[in-house]
């Protein structure tokens, strides 16, 4: 369920792998893609949120460090390895290109965010719809654009692109944080510290904003799903 919190473990083990160390992991599940992404200071790429949270910019990933390459920051994304293969990059603007072209539907890409060191976010399904690169002053940078879905979207096949007001928004990283911090990691009605959810206290469907902490607390799954869409 989107807005959910894990642990980087429980990612892995969700995910069916011992660890995930690529921020891009094309394939990895039969229907859908993975990314990490983070837009906390410091993080080492340019993620960001567009039109209220329903479009997702993703920076692509710099060329491993080599000792004939010590400084990825100052040379072109790769689109291919040293071998010919395509990296993530290529994996990701080849999957954009073909559903630009009308070739296949647009690639489900499982998104988890980075909130604070060992805490994550679930953010749903979205649709990769573009590719581009683009200078960032010093070098050449990959840029993905990824539209939000909705979760029974993950096995079917999408070609066309719900218009901005049918999309699911996503709760900013900013307020993530805040919450977080404010509500202390804890269910705000039974003082839990795992399964929790960030819940929309007005939900979205009847008005509610994501902009805002105030309209954001922290639920545990019983009392999230015992909420549902009333008002409490």
């Amino acid at each position: 369920m989107a807005g959910e919190i894990i642990s980087y473990n429980e990612m892995c083990q969700r995910e069916g792998q011992s660890s995930l160390q690529r921020g891009m992991n094309y394939g990895i599940g039969q229907a859908y893609t993975v990314i990490l992404m983070s837009v906390r200071r410091g993080a080492p790429y340019r993620d960001r949120w567009e039109e209220d949270g329903s479009v997702l910019i993703y920076e692509g990933h710099d060329e491993p460090r080599h000792a004939d390459s010590p400084e990825p920051k100052q040379i072109d994304q790769p689109k291919f390895t040293r071998s010919g293969r395509f990296t993530q990059n290529g994996l990701f603007h080849q999957a954009a290109q073909q559903y630009k072209e009308d070739q296949k539907p647009s690639a489900r890409v499982r998104v988890y965010e980075k909130i604070i060191n060992g805490v994550w976010s679930y953010n749903g399904v979205f649709s990769l719809i573009d590719a581009w690169q683009e200078s960032d002053g010093v070098r050449d940078v990959f840029k993905f654009k990824l539209i939000a879905s909705f979760e029974d979207e993950l096995i079917e096949e999408a070609w066309d692109i719900p218009p901005l007001t049918e999309r699911r928004r996503i709760i900013p990283s900013t307020v993530k944080q805040n919450v977080w911090k404010r509500d202390g990691g804890k269910c705000t009605v039974c003082g839990a510290s795992d399964e929790l959810h960030f819940d929309h206290i007005i939900p979205f469907s009847q008005g509610g904003t994501s902009l805002t902490a105030e309209n954001v607390q922290l639920l545990c799954a019983r009392h999230n799903l015992e909420k549902s869409n009333r008002i409490i």
